[in-house]
């Protein structure tokens, strides 16, 4: 049992820990739609895996990345709004994927394990991949965390201080990539930017700093995946939804704590 729940249980606090800062960000600039565009462009790279026989987790590394780098780019040279851009590129290249897959009739996909991940089945090598993406990608935020909290807070002033803020926004946008890209096989492509912006979210009105709003992201991250995980094993409920709607219980239940003080505070 500790064998088969050690890998599964590592790879999603992991996820945890860098999704608490990262999610922050998500928050600071809006960056939600854009993650979930992403999530939907890796069935695409699941299929090019399949069609061209490479490994799954590099295709979809891959395209993934590949999508935040058009995004970036090709925002710049059409006349359409980013929400506009998202939508378009998400559902064509989910829709891409699916034909692909659909064109492969000797081949048998559980599109279910990716839409909604198998947590459970992460492994050794899964693990590695996931601990070796997310401490780049912690590393990034780290150490250019001055520069980031100067990009968000004013992008122009950030950029007449001498800051590389195009640069700046484009690593951001591929670390998220990234992140989403390891942590599909967890909690899903319909799931995955959930477990980044629900703790981010819930920590947001609770602290007075960035540092504290990521910090505290974090942990209740770690709490959701614990719990979801917990709850999986007892209950034999999908690991993935467990932890994401553990995490959003955590959401309304801080909402309601919230709505208590303030309602205390006027009377």
């Amino acid at each position: 049992m500790f064998e088969l729940i050690l890998f599964p249980c590592l790879a999603g606090l992991t996820l945890a820990l860098v999704g608490g800062p990262l999610g922050a960000f998500v928050i600071w600039q809006r960056m939600a739609y854009f993650g979930e565009s992403i999530a939907h462009s890796a069935l695409l790279g699941v299929a090019l895996a399949i069609l061209l026989n490479i490994p799954m987790n590099l295709s979809i590394v891959l395209i993934c990345c590949a999508m935040a780098v058009l995004l970036s780019v090709v925002q710049k040279q059409l006349q359409l709004s980013l929400n506009t851009l998202l939508a378009i590129l998400a559902h064509t290249s989910l829709a891409t994927g699916l034909v692909i897959i659909s064109l492969l009739p000797d081949f048998r996909l559980d599109i279910n394990s990716f839409l909604f991940g198998d947590l459970l089945a992460v492994g050794q090598q899964d693990f590695l991949l996931v601990l070796l993406v997310a401490t780049g990608v912690l590393i990034f935020l780290v150490s250019q965390w001055q520069a980031l909290i100067a990009l968000v807070a004013n992008e122009e002033l950030a950029f007449v201080e001498g800051r590389n803020t195009r640069l700046l926004q484009i690593l951001l946008m591929l670390s998220m990539a990234l992140l989403v890209a390891i942590g599909i096989k967890i909690v899903g492509v319909l799931l995955v930017v959930s477990l980044l912006v629900i703790p981010a979210a819930t920590s947001r009105k609770w602290t007075r700093s960035p540092e504290a709003m990521a910090l505290s992201a974090s942990v209740l991250g770690v709490v959701a995946v614990m719990a979801g995980l917990a709850l999986s094993w007892k209950v034999d409920t999908p690991a993935g939804p467990s932890i994401v709607a553990l995490a959003g219980a955590i959401y309304f239940f801080s909402q309601l704590l919230l709505l208590t003080k303030r309602q205390r505070s006027q009377s």
